[in-house]
């Protein structure tokens, strides 16, 4: 009779999401330098750096940098909240762009380079795998996802006041010399409706793939760890 393979413990368990964390920090912290080199080069930076895809990725790396390194038990309550931000922004970069920023035959090719799947497809899946395999440490309260609005409104904001003065924007559906004011606004709520909905939906499914895998570990840990009889 063949018996069931033995559980992972959760050291290892934990040594494997901390190698993803890193590795995955890396790649697109690499994608990120490469696309800022050509971007000097073409003497874009200023334009490369207002990219909201850009800056989240650049926060994703970072935290997914810091989880690598540190311990969770010694990173502070905020910073569950700032990566389930991070976790929001990507998603909503990677649906913003398949949806209105990236031409329709582009979604089905891999012909794009490597550091637009790293920074618009691999970055955003790795987020929100990253935010539903990790384990909650606390009840978060509703009102984050409010919080979460503060950085994509300044953005919209800073982009608007910037565009005025330059004539420059990011993103065609922000641009109101491309169409109209009122197609603006009317795209642009539109997408703030669907920036609060998922945040809504981030916020009720963080660690939710971990939950009984987490409980399970912690069973695991604590037997292992009783005193001997």
């Amino acid at each position: 009779m063949s018996h069931p393979e033995p559980a992972p413990h959760p050291a290892t368990s934990g040594r494997a999401a901390t190698a993803l964390r890193a590795i995955t920090a890396a790649l697109v912290l690499a994608a990120l330098v490469s696309s800022t080199a050509d971007a000097i080069r073409d003497g874009l930076l200023a334009q490369h750096v207002s990219y909201f895809t850009n800056q989240s990725n650049l926060l994703l790396a970072a935290l997914l940098a810091v989880a690598a390194l540190r311990p969770r038990d010694n990173l502070p309550d905020w910073f569950d909240e700032v990566r389930g931000a991070a976790a929001f922004y990507l998603v909503m970069t990677g649906i913003i762009y398949a949806l209105l920023v990236a031409p329709l035959d582009e979604l089905l090719r891999w012909d794009i380079g490597w550091t637009g799947i790293v920074l618009h497809r691999l970055a955003p899946l790795a987020a929100l795998l990253e935010w539903l395999l990790t384990p909650r440490r606390r009840a978060p309260h509703p009102a984050r996802v409010l919080r979460w609005q503060l950085y994509p409104v300044l953005f919209l904001a800073l982009t608007w006041l910037r565009g005025a003065v330059t004539g420059w924007y990011p993103y065609a559906f922000l641009d109101p010399t491309a169409s109209s004011w009122a197609q603006v606004m009317v795209t642009t709520a539109v997408v703030l409706v669907a920036f609060l909905a998922i945040a809504a939906i981030v916020h009720l499914l963080e660690g939710r793939l971990r939950g009984g895998v987490a409980a399970a570990d912690d069973v695991v840990l604590a037997v292992s760890r009783a005193p001997r009889r």
